[in-house]
C-alpha cells in the first residue's frame, strides 16, 4: 500500500488523469457509433418520427461532431484539474435557490438520463474505485466536482452539445445509442483505473462488509424503501447476494443525496442491478485469483485439442437432433419432458468433464467449469417449460466458445450471449409456453439452429439472433387472442391524444400574449386542436386539407381581432361565409352533431360581431403571418417530453374495440404521483416480461405485450385472456406502490452465476481439476 498523504493524493491524481486521458480516447469511439447510426437513419428514413429529421442531419453532425469530442475532452480535462474536496458546484447541484432556464433544465434531464444509462454498465467498477480513491484521500465521499462522477461527465457532454450548436432533436433521434456506446466505453476506462490502482497496491481485495452502515433505519419495508427514494430523504442499504452468502452493501455512490441526484435510489430495478453487477464482480476476482493466466482484459483462443473437441460435440448434437425429428415426424410431434432434460443435464456435466480433460491451461479449466454449472442451474429452472430446457442445453458449446475467446462474457451484463439467453427465458419462466400455439418454441428453436451454424462468429451471431428475437416478441405478444385489436385501436387511441395535446400546448404558445377572445381560445383549444390531431391523422400533417384547417385557425383569429378601419371589416365580411364552411368540415370530421355545430358557429358569429365595434388596436398583420408560418410547420416544435396522462375513455375504447368490457380493463387511476426514480424504471420495461398485478384487489399474473410508439400506453396481458392498459404515469404509480411486481427481479444467468459461486466456494478445487 502507498504510504504517506502527499504520496496518496499524488497517485489519485495520476489515476484521475489516466480516467480523464482514456475517457477522452473513447469520445471519438463514440462521434463513430453517432455518425454510424444517423448513415444508417439517412437510407431507412422509415419511422414517423425519423421522418421529420432535417435532411442535412447527418451533414451536421459531420461538421461539428469533431468539435464536440475536442471540446468534451477539453471540458473533461479542466474537470479533472479542478477536482477538490466536497464542495458545491452550479453545474453539478440542482437544489440552489435561483430561477434556471428552459435550456438549463433540459440539458440536466438530458444529462441525468445518460448518467443513469453509464452507472447500468459501470456500476461495480465505479463503486471498486470510489471506495480506492477515498482510501487514498482519506475522504468519505468523492467531491461533487470530481471527474470520477458519471453526471458530471455527462452534464459536460450534453453541455458542449449544445456549445458547438448541434440541434438538441439530433441528440433525442441518437439518445439510446449515444447513452450504450458511451457505457460500453466508460466500463474500460472505470476497469482500466482500477487495474492502475491495483497494481499500485491500492485495496486489491475490496471486504465490502466492513463498510456496511448499519443503523436503524437500515431495515425498511420494500415500500418505504421506495417512499424514501421518492422524497429524496432517508437512508437504506442494499442486500445482496455475493457468492453463496447475503451481504449487505452500499449502492455505486455511497451517498443518498447523489442516489437522489442520479433519481434511481430505491427501485426494484437499480437493486437488481446492483446485486447483478456484484455477482459478475465476485466472480471476475474469483477467476483472477483461481486462473493465474486469466486475463479479463484480452481475448484468448481455445487449444487446439479443445477446439476440435467441441466441434465434434456439436456435430454430435446436430446429428442427434436430426435423427429426432425423424423420430418425431413419425410419432406425430415432440414429446419432450423430464427424462430429456435431466439427459440434458448428465450431458453437460458429461461435455465439461470431457472438455476439461484436453484444456490446455488453468483458464480454460476455470470458463469450462463455470459454464457448465451455469448450464446445469438453467436446465435445473423446473419454472422454464421442458422443450424450452432442453433447446438451452444446445447453447452449452457456443457460450463456452464465446466465454473463452471473450472474457467481459465474466464480466459484462450486457454481453449478447447473456442478453440472448436472460431474454428468452424471461418470457417463458414460469408459465406454458404452448399458450398462443408452438410459435415461441418454434423461434427458441431457430435461434439455436442459426447460433450453432456459425461458431466461428462469436458473439456477433448472438447479437444478430438477439435483434431478431426482439422483433419476433413484438408480434408474437400481440398476435394472441384480443391483444391485435386492443393494440391496433390503442396505438390510435394515442396517436390522436397525443397530437391534441400537443397542438394544444403550442396552440397556448403561440397566442399567449396576443389580444384573442375568450371565447375563440376556447374553441381553438377545446375543439380545433382535436381536429388538427385527426386531420394529421387521417392525412398528415402537410397534407392540402390539413393545411387548410392550419390556416382557418389563424383566419379565425384575425377574424375575431378588433377590426376599426372599413377596410378589414369588408374582408372580413368577404371571407366569412369560406371561413364559416371551414370551420363545419373541421367539426364534421371530429363527428360533432349538426346541433353542437351550431351552437360554437352562433359563439363564433357573436363573437365576430362584437369585434366589429372594438375600439382596441387590432392584432398586426406580421403577429398573424407568424402565426400561420408556426401552425403551418407545427410538427417542427412538438416535444415528446412529459405530456401527462392521456384522457382515455373506457366506455368509448371498449366501443371502438368492438368487444366485450369484461376482457379488457382501462388502469387511469390509482396510485400516488410517481417520482422520476419510478418513471425512468417504467421506461425500461422489456416486451415478454412477467409481472404480477393487482388491480382492484385481484392478483393477476400478466405479460408486457405492447409498448405504444411514444411509450404512453402500455398493454399486459393475462393468461386467462384479459388485457390490461395502462397510462405511462398510472404505471409508474403502480410500480412505485408496488401494485405491480416483477415476477423476477434477478435475470436467467445472473442467477446461474450467482448458483454456480455457491458451488465453486463450497469446493473450490473443482475448478482446475
Amino acid at each position: 500500500m502507498v504510504t504517506g498523504n502527499s504520496k496518496n493524493s499524488e497517485l489519485a491524481e495520476k489515476a484521475r488523469g489516466l480516467f480523464s486521458e482514456r475517457a477522452a480516447q473513447a469520445l471519438p469511439l463514440i462521434a463513430k457509433v453517432i455518425y454510424e447510426k444517423l448513415s444508417a437513419l439517412s437510407v431507412q428514413n422509415t419511422r414517423p418520427r425519423e421522418s421529420q429529421l432535417p435532411p442535412d442531419a447527418l451533414q451536421v453532425f459531420q461538421r461539428s461532431g469533431g468539435a464536440w469530442v475536442n471540446a468534451t475532452a477539453r471540458a473533461w480535462k479542466t474537470a479533472q484539474n479542478r477536482c477538490a474536496p466536497a464542495e458545491h458546484s452550479r453545474l453539478t447541484d440542482g437544489y440552489g435557490l435561483e430561477l434556471v432556464g428552459d435550456d438549463v433544465v433540459e440539458e440536466k434531464i438530458l444529462a441525468s438520463r445518460l448518467s443513469m444509462r453509464i452507472v447500468d454498465f459501470v456500476s461495480w467498477e465505479l463503486n471498486d474505485l470510489r471506495l480506492r480513491i477515498q482510501s487514498l484521500e482519506g475522504v468519505d465521499e468523492l467531491s461533487n466536482r470530481d471527474i470520477l462522477r458519471p453526471e458530471l461527465l455527462a452534464l459536460h457532454m450534453v453541455a458542449q452539445w449544445r456549445a458547438v450548436l448541434l440541434p438538441r432533436g439530433l441528440w433525442s433521434l441518437v439518445q439510446d445509442t449515444l447513452q450504450r456506446a458511451t457505457g460500453e466505453h466508460l466500463l474500460q476506462v472505470y476497469h482500466a483505473t482500477n487495474e492502475f490502482l491495483v497494481q499500485q497496491g491500492v485495496m486489491a481485495e475490496i471486504d465490502l462488509r466492513a463498510l456496511v452502515r448499519r443503523t436503524p433505519s437500515a431495515v425498511v419495508s420494500r415500500q418505504d424503501t421506495l417512499a424514501a427514494a421518492a422524497a429524496g430523504s432517508g437512508s437504506a442499504t442494499v442486500a445482496g447476494p455475493i457468492g453463496s452468502g447475503a451481504l449487505s452493501q452500499t449502492t455505486a455512490y455511497g451517498s443518498v443525496q447523489a442516489q437522489t441526484r442520479m433519481q434511481t435510489a430505491g427501485t426494484p430495478l437499480l437493486r437488481a442491478k446492483i446485486r447483478a453487477q456484484g455477482v459478475m464482480g465476485h466472480l471476475r476476482r474469483l477467476l483472477g485469483d483461481q486462473a493465474v493466466n486469466f486475463d479479463a482484459s484480452r481475448p484468448r483462443q481455445a487449444s487446439a485439442e479443445l477446439s476440435r473437441l467441441m466441434d465434434n460435440a456439436q456435430l454430435v448434437a446436430q446429428q442427434t437432433r436430426a435423427i429426432e425429428l425423424l423420430r418425431d415426424g413419425v410419432q406425430g410431434g415432440p414429446g419432450y419432458g423430464l427424462a430429456q432434460v435431466n439427459r440434458a443435464i448428465n450431458m453437460v456435466r458429461d461435455r465439461a468433464s470431457a472438455f476439461k480433460k484436453v484444456a490446455a491451461s488453468q483458464s480454460e479449466k476455470a470458463t469450462i467449469e463455470i459454464v457448465a454449472l451455469m448450464f446445469q442451474s438453467i436446465l435445473a429452472e423446473d419454472r422454464i417449460p421442458s422443450v424450452i430446457r432442453v433447446w438451452f442445453a444446445r447453447l452449452q458449446i457456443p457460450v463456452l466458445r464465446v466465454a473463452i475467446a471473450e472474457p467481459e462474457f465474466f464480466g459484462s451484463l450486457q454481453h449478447p450471449a447473456r442478453r440472448l439467453i436472460d431474454r428468452m427465458g424471461s418470457c417463458v419462466l414460469g408459465f406454458n409456453v404452448t399458450v398462443g400455439g408452438n410459435a415461441m418454441q418454434a423461434e427458441v428453436k431457430r435461434a439455436v439452429e442459426v447460433i450453432e451454424q456459425y461458431p466461428e462468429t462469436g458473439s456477433k451471431v448472438f447479437q444478430i439472433v438477439y435483434d431478431e428475437f426482439e422483433k419476433f416478441l413484438s408480434k408474437f405478444l400481440t398476435g394472441q387472442g384480443s391483444a391485435a385489436r386492443v393494440v391496433g385501436v390503442a396505438q390510435q387511441v394515442e396517436q390522436k391524444e397525443t397530437l391534441a395535446i400537443q397542438y394544444t400546448i403550442e396552440m397556448r404558445h403561440t397566442l399567449e400574449d396576443m389580444a384573442v377572445r375568450d371565447e375563440i381560445r376556447n374553441f381553438l383549444f377545446k375543439i380545433w386542436t382535436e381536429v388538427l390531431a385527426i386531420a394529421s391523422m387521417k392525412n398528415g400533417p402537410q397534407h392540402a386539407d390539413t393545411l387548410a384547417l392550419k390556416r382557418a385557425a389563424v383566419d379565425l383569429v384575425w377574424a375575431a381581432s378588433a377590426k376599426p378601419s372599413r377596410q378589414d371589416r369588408a374582408q372580413v365580411i368577404s371571407c366569412l361565409p369560406t371561413l364559416l364552411q371551414a370551420l363545419r368540415q373541421g367539426m364534421s370530421l371530429l363527428g360533432l352533431a349538426v346541433p353542437v355545430q351550431d351552437q360554437h358557429i352562433k359563439s363564433i358569429s357573436d363573437t365576430l360581431a362584437d369585434a366589429f365595434a372594438s375600439k382596441t388596436a387590432p392584432i398586426s398583420a406580421a403577429r398573424i403571418d407568424a402565426m400561420a408560418s408556426r401552425l403551418a410547420n407545427l410538427e417542427d416544435y412538438l416535444s415528446d417530453e412529459d405530456i401527462g396522462d392521456l384522457p382515455l375513455d373506457t366506455d368509448r375504447l371498449v366501443t371502438m374495440l368492438g368487444m366485450d368490457a369484461a376482457e379488457i380493463s382501462v388502469i387511469t387511476g390509482g396510485g400516488s404521483q410517481p417520482s422520476q426514480a419510478m418513471r425512468v424504471w417504467m421506461q425500461e420495461l422489456q416486451l415478454g416480461s412477467w409481472f404480477t398485478l393487482d388491480h382492484n384487489g385481484k392478483l393477476s399474473n400478466v405479460q408486457l405485450a405492447w409498448c405504444s410508439e411514444r411509450k404512453q400506453l402500455h398493454l399486459f396481458a393475462a393468461a386467462d385472456g384479459h388485457n390490461f392498459l395502462i397510462q405511462a404515469r398510472r404505471l409508474a404509480a403502480y410500480l412505485q406502490a408496488g401494485l405491480l411486481l416483477p415476477s423476477e427481479e434477478e435475470s436467467l444467468t445472473v442467477r446461474a452465476t450467482r448458483e454456480a459461486l455457491a458451488k465453486i466456494q463450497a469446493n473450490p478445487e473443482r475448478l482446475l481439476r
